[in-house]
């Protein structure tokens, strides 16, 4: 299967529905990989440009803004992947289902999330995640 693999990201924005506005949400260098096993495994992990190390509660506590990770099965629908979810940094998506729509040109992986209402910035109305990622190669 073609998106079988390891994949490093490229670049991760936010588009707000209403108005086409775009903007990084976790800085102009985030890093991040997604892997798909042939087994049917996957696992995803993005953090933002300039983390670093934390001491008091409040640092730490920060450090979950500045972080997507989540891991377990999923299948292929269509232009869809979509994830049964087993372990996350957000233990509300733990037993939920995660669809993406993405798109692989070459040894790019495009990943478009639904339209929806992101806590970190309600005020702008539906927004979705668009994640680019280029596949590693051995």
């Amino acid at each position: 299967m073609q998106i079988q693999g390891v994949w490093q990201l490229v670049s991760y924005v936010i588009e707000v529905k209403q108005t086409g506005e775009k903007f990084p949400p976790m800085g102009d260098h985030p890093q991040g990989y997604t892997i798909f096993t042939p087994e049917g495994r996957t696992w995803f992990m993005l953090t933002g440009d300039g983390r670093k190390s934390a001491n008091t509660v409040e640092e730490k506590a920060q450090l979950l803004d500045t972080m997507v990770a989540y891991a377990g099965e999923y299948r292929i629908e269509g232009d869809k992947w979509i994830t049964s979810v087993q372990v996350a940094w957000n233990p509300a998506w733990v037993g939920t289902e995660q669809a993406r729509q993405f798109k692989i040109e070459g040894d790019t992986l495009q990943v478009l999330t639904p339209w929806r209402v992101m806590p970190n910035w309600a005020d702008k109305g539906e927004t979705r995640s668009i994640i680019t990622f280029k596949r590693l190669k051995n």
